[in-house]
């Protein structure tokens, strides 16, 4: 019988192997969106982009699909706020303390507690939901190639491929601007 290695189990899971592909080093953010542009037109639709800031153009040019962990955020928040209804009004059913005269299952006094639930629940759910989402993606993507360079000065674009049609990228990166192209 074999024993699990949990650093060998945690070490695959979050460092998957490296994924073979084209790197590109651009001094200009208009050569890194021409770059995108002609990737996309040759049919390498997926490209990891590096930039040292945050850029709307990049965004625009990517044209990516939003992020899961928004629509997680508010399922959690729904959530919270229901339970939070749902505690509220079971508690002052099951233990009716009438005051006032004002009626047992008043809304307006828990709309408080509904809200903290809500904030917490939203909270929990969003850190669960990136820490999957960064999971998935990791699982996915495997390890792409990058500099420093890119939190500092530089653009960079990652464009996986296989070993064989790395020429090809390399030229269409290079024709585009780029400064510094290599395999990784």
């Amino acid at each position: 019988m074999t024993a699990l290695n949990p650093v060998a189990v945690l070490k695959g899971i979050f460092h998957p192997p490296p994924t073979p592909g084209v790197l590109g080093v651009f001094a200009h953010l208009d050569a890194t969106v021409e770059a995108i542009g002609r990737l996309k037109a040759g049919g390498y639709q997926d490209c990891t982009v590096y930039s040292p800031i945050p850029r709307h153009e990049l965004e625009d040019a990517l044209a990516q699909r939003v992020s899961p962990v928004r629509m997680i955020t508010l399922i959690g928040g729904i959530a919270g706020c229901a339970i939070g209804a749902w505690l509220t009004l079971y508690m002052s059913y099951d233990w009716p303390i009438v005051v006032g005269g004002k009626p047992v299952g008043s809304v307006p006094p828990y709309v408080v507690i509904m809200f903290e639930m809500t904030i917490l629940f939203g909270a929990l759910t969003t850190i669960l939901g990136i820490l999957f989402n960064a999971l998935f993606a990791a699982r996915r993507l495997g390890t792409v190639a990058w500099d420093p360079r890119f939190t500092n000065d530089k653009f960079g674009i990652f464009v996986p491929c296989e070993p064989k049609a790395a020429a090809a990228v390399e030229q269409l990166l290079r024709a585009s601007g780029a400064e510094e192209v290599r395999r990784a």
